[in-house]
């Protein structure tokens, strides 16, 4: 799978990691910086980013980190076609692929460990959208965008 990350200064170290660990699984890992954890940047420059290459197709999903990855959250979903969900907890992540179809996962680099983090990010790449009725609903978010 073809994946985007990013994060701000905050969320660095995790990113890194998390990079090789998603490379060692054998995805295809585009990131979209922060290039390190010693500069203070913006963080919605880089959900920016990520948002952008989720919603134009450049890659399958995408994953953020930042401090809390609350601000994360808010800024990708300003795009059109990112379903950007904030997780702290592995069951959420699976809840959020089978009933949100989310395709941005941010995660907190500060507050939740990265082993936490790592088994977040393995269930929300690996679990599929269930559809259905879930599917209804995801067509109202879809069409909340278009105003």
């Amino acid at each position: 799978m073809r994946v985007v990350i990013g994060s701000d200064h905050a969320g660095f170290d995790q990113k890194e990691r998390i990079r090789q660990h998603l490379e060692a699984q054998g995805h295809e890992v585009v990131d979209v910086g922060t290039s390190n954890g010693d500069d203070s940047v913006d963080y919605p420059d880089f959900a920016a980013g990520v948002a952008r290459t989720v919603a134009s197709g450049d890659a399958e999903r995408g994953v953020l980190v930042c401090g809390t990855g609350i601000g994360m959250a808010m800024a990708a979903n300003k795009v059109d076609g990112v379903r950007a969900a904030n997780v702290t907890d592995p069951e959420f992540a699976r809840l959020a692929r089978q009933h949100n179809d989310a395709n941005v996962l941010t995660v907190s680099g500060r507050f939740i460990s990265e082993d936490v983090n790592q088994e977040i990010i393995d269930i929300f790449l690996g679990t599929e959208f269930e559809g259905g009725r879930h599917g209804q609903r995801v067509a109202k978010i879809t069409d909340l965008e278009k105003g």
